[in-house]
């Protein structure tokens, strides 16, 4: 089943602009042909597809999707390495896999045509976001097992830019790279886009002066107050990319230039739904729920309502015909309950951000005094905010801004800049050492 992008990618395609009832009989056939594929080639969706007492052949209208197994992480992880793949393993062209940081990592497969899917939508995500051909793109995003780096590559290939493959770290060689070759884009997640910025003015240059026009950040939450920060920053667009290496990588959904008003789902490819978080039960679009896909394409290893633990709602289309999901606001593995209340860092983010002495580099530590969870956050001041006295203003002004929109008492300690370790990768926000307390 291949799906190749028309060979002069400059344009639309047909089906980003393809009418809703076009679109939906799309996903009807890809659907039907997904869910065979995964029951007649991967025993874990015949075993799942059966104990649940669906087969293909009940799925006939989208809403019957409904009545399908859940996949999830563990489902990945106890069938590892290559148990969920749906063709043999000598017809995978690549494998990829997570950290695994916190168990066994989850292994993906692509084959050829996966593999031509993949870049396809990574253009159409970076063509969505203002990429045009002949542009030069910086991948800042790690390159191996981790999807960022080599996703990001094919896609830009795929669209005719030009691509500087400089992977994560190297932060000062990052800077003169970027001086020197001049690129239009950049791809990377947002807090090392912040650490660029540090290291730009620490040796001695104005970011705003860089060439960079378009900055596409994922592979992390991060709010609009970010966005902000950048924007003003770098003098750029800073739009949000999203994806995961589970259902095939980034590309899953971008934000277009147009809008910049939540990211458009390449529906074509990936089916999405919204559900309840603690009960699965479906939700509608407009209700904010746990992000759930069905891959409707893949071959190497199909998913089957993936719950991606990412907090979201679905939104009709703008500058596109397909669906929007809205910036992701957190992960239900990544909230917090401090004191009964349920905390995301994203909430903390945008009252940093509040605070004109801060930079957006902070750290949130939970621990625990007695029966009681305490929340900390350590946060950088802005150079011109280092002063004892101007950190000690920002510490109060931050803890009363938390306290006033989140509801929960906080220590807060801002400390000197350059204090708060720079991730090359995904950024660390939490650390949480209740269960060494």
């Amino acid at each position: 089943m291949s799906h190749k992008r028309p060979a002069a990618a400059n344009a639309f395609e047909a089906i980003e602009i393809a009418s809703r009832d076009e679109i939906a009989s799309v996903q009807r056939q890809r659907l039907k042909w997904s869910l065979r594929h995964a029951y007649e080639h991967v025993p874990h969706y015949r075993k799942a597809f059966d104990e649940r007492g669906v087969r293909p052949e009940d799925f006939r209208e989208l809403a019957d999707l409904a009545k399908f197994p859940f996949t999830t992480k563990k489902d990945l992880r106890d069938n590892y390495p290559f148990g969920m793949f749906a063709v043999p393993r000598t017809e995978v062209a690549r494998v990829h896999a997570s950290s695994g940081t916190t168990g066994r990592p989850t292994v993906v497969g692509y084959t050829k045509n996966d593999i031509e899917t993949w870049a396809n939508v990574v253009a159409r995500s970076i063509w969505g976001a203002g990429g045009r051909p002949g542009m030069m793109v910086h991948v800042a995003y790690g390159y191996g097992l981790f999807t960022g780096g080599l996703g990001a590559h094919y896609g830009a290939e795929r669209l005719g830019c030009t691509v500087v493959p400089v992977s994560g770290g190297m932060t000062e060689r990052q800077v003169q790279v970027i001086n020197d070759f001049k690129p239009d884009i950049i791809m990377v997640t947002p807090s090392y886009m912040l650490a660029l910025v540090d290291q730009f003015r620490a040796a001695g240059f104005d970011p705003r002066a860089s060439s960079l026009k378009i900055g596409i950040f994922g592979a992390e939450p991060w709010t609009n107050a970010m966005r902000q920060e950048i924007e003003q920053a770098v003098q750029m667009q800073a739009l949000d990319i999203y994806g995961l290496s589970e259902v095939i990588g980034p590309g899953v959904a971008c934000e277009c230039l147009e809008t910049k008003d939540g990211l458009h789902i390449w529906e074509d490819h990936f089916y999405p739904e919204v559900v309840n978080p603690d009960t699965g039960a479906p939700l509608q679009d407009g209700e904010i729920g746990e992000l759930v896909f069905t891959s409707l394409t893949k071959e190497a290893m199909p998913v089957i309502r993936y719950r991606t633990r990412d907090l979201t709602r679905l939104l009709p289309g703008t500058a596109r015909s397909m669906r929007r999901m809205e910036k992701i606001t957190g992960r239900s593995d990544d909230m917090m309950i401090a004191r009964g209340v349920n905390i995301f860092p994203t909430q903390i983010e945008e009252q940093i951000l509040r605070c004109e002495g801060l930079a957006a580099h902070y750290e949130i530590e939970l621990t625990r005094e007695g029966r009681m969870d305490e929340l900390r956050i350590l946060v950088e001041a802005k150079p011109e905010h280092a002063d004892e006295a101007s950190r000690v203003a920002q510490a109060d002004l931050l803890a009363r801004h938390i306290k006033n929109m989140i509801g929960v008492t906080v220590a807060v300690t801002v400390t000197t800049p350059g204090t708060i370790a720079r991730s090359a990768g995904k950024a660390a926000r939490v650390i949480d050492r209740r269960r060494r307390c």
